[in-house]
């Protein structure tokens, strides 16, 4: 058994981006997505692209959007973004066609390994497949791949991969019945 050192953390091995570009980043997320103005969705979009991030037709993005790294961001065509959603993009994040994320979500690629006592940090990608519905104020895990047109319901957490047509509730996130494909 050992006690945590976070005096010894080191994640020199992840790698972000250049200091200028997470500073412009930072500033123009400040002004465009993180406040309470509703700019128009195609010029969050241009940004976004401007920024390294592959985005689709059709982006609606609603105020107060918390995007960490558009580089390391691909968004398919018609994807609704609600507003206080957190896209923290440690890793890639992959959004798929039609996909709904609601109110308050968070798309979370980053943990730590609390088995380790220097508490060394872990990012693994989330894909949310053609579809998906992630309720408000849920949680999606590091290394999470949401299937064709899955649903987290309101509030749940998802740590596991979640089926294709399928309604998930609770913490941890756990099946509960077919989403009907008469859609």
């Amino acid at each position: 058994m050992h006690s945590t050192r976070l005096d010894l953390f080191d994640n020199s091995d992840f790698y972000p981006g250049s200091t200028l570009k997470r500073l412009l980043w930072a500033l123009l997320s400040g002004l465009f997505f993180q406040n309470w103005i509703p700019w128009p969705s195609q010029l969050k979009s241009t940004l976004l692209r401007i920024f390294g991030a592959q985005i689709g037709e059709g982006l609606i993005l609603k105020p107060r959007v918390t995007i960490k790294y558009p580089w390391k961001l691909r968004i398919r065509d018609h994807v609704w973004i609600g507003e206080n959603v957190w896209i923290d993009n440690l890793a890639e994040i992959s959004i798929g066609s039609h996909v709904c994320i609601s109110q308050g979500a968070l798309l979370l690629c980053g943990n730590h390994d609390f088995k380790k006592s220097t508490f060394d940090l872990i990012t693994r990608p989330i894909d949310l497949e053609d579809g998906v519905w992630i309720g408000a104020k849920c949680v999606v895990g590091p290394g999470v791949t949401c299937q064709s047109h899955s649903v987290l319901s309101l509030g749940s957490v998802a740590t596991k991969d979640l089926e294709a047509w399928t309604v998930y509730q609770g913490n941890p996130a756990t099946a509960k019945k077919p989403r009907s494909q008469n859609l």
